[in-house]
């Protein structure tokens, strides 16, 4: 703990009673590992970098383990929470929000597979000391809200980023400037469905909420996400049951209605497809891993 007496005035915890989706913006700050009484969510890019212990997370229905050392890079839309850690040492939280990441030409796999809910994990390019000044560096001058330090920080998180990517690649992986028209429309679709898809919505009413046509709305976000509005709609209903039946043992049909579907025969038929077996079957499967 004696590393991080600089900065145990700025030390940050959960707030449980934070809004819901409420943006974090561009940060790097220092965080005290706490288990998480609820997921938290919001459209931001999320790094976490420990150079000290280990924390698990519980994102979506998968248990995530970053040890020592590593990096874990996800899309924080998708509901995320500590649910356990090993050692009492800060660790370091830094959020990109999701236009900025969007202009940053980030290899055209890696915004892919985060855009499409895969949690990626990474080990520092650097040893670990000189990685945990670098992020100490970030946590002050982002606080000092200097809008100078402020760009400089996220070219150099930029950076940093490009050079995990650069490395996990082993060279296999050209860089490519993916192109994302409309992106703030993009953008408030992919927010408008995470705060709506437990309602009775439909592709209409996802593209009259940001008021373009419903054929225009699917092709500029298919080319964004490699998807349909009305599979990204189902996708999120899906992943929100399969949250559930890990972490409540609430009737399965209760949960679905929940969830926003309407038709039991449809999510049966929609669980299937996404996670490739029964409600039933995963929760078993899921109990028995636990």
């Amino acid at each position: 703990m004696n590393k991080y007496l600089s900065l145990s005035y700025m030390l940050k915890h959960f707030d449980e009673k934070r809004e819901d989706l409420a943006p974090y913006g561009l940060t790097c700050e220092v965080w005290r590992p706490n288990v998480m009484r609820r997921a938290d969510r919001h459209n931001e890019i999320e790094i976490n970098y420990l150079p000290e212990g280990s924390i698990t997370y519980l994102i979506h229905d998968k248990k995530i383990h970053v040890e020592k050392g590593s990096f874990v890079v996800f899309w924080a839309l998708l509901p995320h929470q500590i649910v356990d850690y090993e050692g009492d040492a800060p660790y370091f939280v830094i959020t990109i929000p999701f236009g900025l990441i969007s202009q940053w030409n980030m290899s055209k796999s890696f915004l892919d597979l985060l855009f499409k809910g895969r949690i990626q994990m990474f080990e520092t390019v650097q040893n670990l000391q000189i990685t945990t000044a670098l992020f100490k560096q970030w946590v002050l001058d982002l606080e000092s809200k200097l809008p100078y330090l402020n760009e400089v920080c996220a070219l150099e998180i930029q950076a940093y980023l490009k050079r995990l990517m650069f490395q996990k690649s082993n060279n296999d992986e050209i860089e490519l400037k993916m192109e994302l028209p409309s992106m703030n429309l993009v953008e408030q679709m992919a927010i408008f469905i995470a705060q709506n898809f437990t309602k009775p919505i439909k592709v209409t009413d996802v593209s009259r909420a940001v008021g373009i046509h419903s054929d225009y709305a699917n092709a500029i976000f298919k080319k964004a996400f490699d998807v349909s509005l009305s599979h990204y709609l189902i996708q999120q209903r899906v992943l929100y049951v399969q949250r559930k039946l890990t972490i409540t043992m609430d009737p399965i049909t209760s949960i679905a209605y929940e969830a926003g579907f309407n038709s039991i025969s449809r999510f049966n038929a929609s669980f299937l497809k996404f996670v490739g077996m029964t409600p039933r079957e995963y929760r078993k499967l899921i109990q028995t891993d636990r």
